[in-house]
Parts: structure tokens; sequence; C-alpha cells
């Protein structure tokens, strides 16, 4: 640890941190924080950012999504609100995590993520809900539909499970 800038106890700072180095957080930051170094987030410490660097320890709270390029280590008495990145995790007991957790490579995370994702759109498509025009077919008053070219696109109807038989009956007995 070459230079290590601390920002102390009773230090609250707005804004965002970018630079080169080192950085010990004891006190508050609101913001965004980007080192090229290591980050360490104190016991009472109270984050509420997104922090990029090579490594993040975390002892404090966090409230933001942590990005590490080496990894990230998240240490008993740790409080994350956010997501987790970084080419190796790791989560001591007695530390809280609400929040989802990306591993590996982000170059290669990506991809997969990507590829993911277009496999499903692939499969889905719009269905279209056919327009109901508001002028009656030969004036017996029912409606009809519009021609294939005038359909709108829209959800499907929602599905409604049908009740058997004497089964709401039986529901109304057993909330009372």
């Amino acid at each position: 640890m070459a230079d290590v800038t601390v920002v102390g106890q009773g230090i609250f700072l707005r804004g965002s941190i970018r630079g080169e180095g080192d950085l010990e957080i004891r006190g508050r930051i609101e913001g965004d924080v980007e080192v090229v170094g290591e980050v360490t987030i104190g016991d009472g410490a109270l984050v509420k950012a997104d922090v990029t660097a090579r490594r993040i320890t975390v002892r404090g709270a966090v409230a933001g999504n942590l990005t590490g390029e080496d990894g990230v280590r998240l240490e008993d008495g740790a409080r994350v609100v956010g997501d987790v990145k970084g080419a190796s995790i790791g989560i001591s007991e007695g530390a809280l995590l609400r929040g989802n957790v990306q591993t590996g490579h982000g170059a290669e995370t990506q991809k997969g993520r990507a590829r993911a994702a277009a496999k499903p759109a692939a499969r889905t498509e719009m269905r279209k809900a056919p327009a109901v025009v508001a002028t009656t077919a030969r004036g017996n008053g029912a409606p009809r539909r519009a021609a294939e070219s005038e359909e709108r696109a829209g959800p499907p109807p929602p599905v409604v499970p049908a009740l058997k038989k004497g089964a709401r009956a039986a529901l109304r007995k057993r909330s009372r």
C-alpha cells in the first residue's frame, strides 16, 4: 500500500471520489468512488455510493454496488445493500449482503449475459389481439372484427382459474 488516503471517522463527503492509490474510509461518503488501488471500508463507516476499485474490503455499511477487478471481500460486521461484482468474492460469517453476486471477469460475464438474454427473446413473440370495430357488421348490433392489417399488439387476456362447484362456499367456511 503505497499512497493511502484516509477519510476519518468524523468526516462526511458528498460527491465523486476518483484517483490512483489506495483509499481507507472510516467516515461517511455519498456519491461515487472510483479508485485504481484498494478500497477499505472500516468498521464505523457508512458509504452510500457505487464503489469501483482493484480490490475492495468491507467491514462497515455500504448502500450501493461494489465492483472489484481482483475481488471483493465482506468481513465480519459488513452490511451491503447492492450488487457485488468481482473476479473473486469472499463473504465471511457475520457479514450481511442483500443484492446480486456476480463472479468472474467482467467481459466474460457480460458476453454470457448477452447470450442468455438473446435466447429467450428469440423464442417469444408478441401476440396480437384482434381489434374490434365500433360499427356493426350487418346492422344486427354485433360488432365485427377488424381486418388482419388493422390488428393491434397487446397483452393476452388474464388467466383466471375456475373454481369447482361448491368450492367457493367451502372457502368461505374455512375463513370464518
